[in-house]
């Protein structure tokens, strides 16, 4: 139980964690590839249905790291572009332990602050996040029911996803010694 508790207070250190993911970057940026961690800040929390019968949850979160909100004038009204990062739906415990789904959609930090301003807005924000997941996670929810849960700002335990991107260049070549027994990288 001890080595249980330090193995878990070592997880939750802050310290512990951002050396976790410079170690992390470092070993990506020799594979030739930047990795820049996505931490979610909270902002407000869909609750829906996926296939109509399993509870969901959509945290609509921000971060720097997303470009930002465009507008562009049309005819009529704007046409915005709104950059996300998706993670992977994962499974968290919920109410009187039953499981549900929860997924991260995270926008740049302007665009949560547009939402709070204006509710069309806020709804356009919404529709997209719920767009993002029924296409990139292929499951279909619920849209007539989805509802922002009041007094939620995040759901689930935050995980911070990746964005990586390649480096100009490509992969920097391996030391060839001679010696190695594995396949080039």
């Amino acid at each position: 139980r001890a080595l249980f508790a330090e193995y878990a207070a070592e997880l939750a250190d802050p310290e512990q964690r951002r050396l976790y993911e410079e170690e992390v970057a470092a070993l990506e940026r020799e594979r030739g590839v930047e990795v820049r961690f996505v931490h979610p800040a909270a902002g407000y929390v869909l609750r829906t249905s996926q296939a109509g019968s399993r509870r969901c949850y959509l945290n609509v979160c921000s971060n720097p790291h997303v470009e930002a909100p465009q507008a562009r004038a049309e005819p009529g009204g704007h046409r915005w572009a709104l950059p996300y990062s998706l993670a992977p739906g994962r499974e968290e415990l919920g109410r009187g332990g039953r499981r549900c789904l929860v997924y991260d959609v995270v926008f740049h930090p302007a665009a949560l602050r547009l939402a709070a301003r204006s509710a069309r807005f806020r709804r356009l924000l919404s529709d997209t996040a719920l767009e993002a997941v029924e296409r990139h996670c292929a499951v279909q929810l619920d849209r007539a029911n989805a509802a922002v849960l009041r007094g939620a700002k995040y759901k689930g335990v935050p995980q911070a996803p990746v964005i990586r991107t390649p480096l100009p260049g490509g992969v920097p070549p391996p030391p060839d010694d001679g010696d190695s027994p594995l396949p080039p990288f």
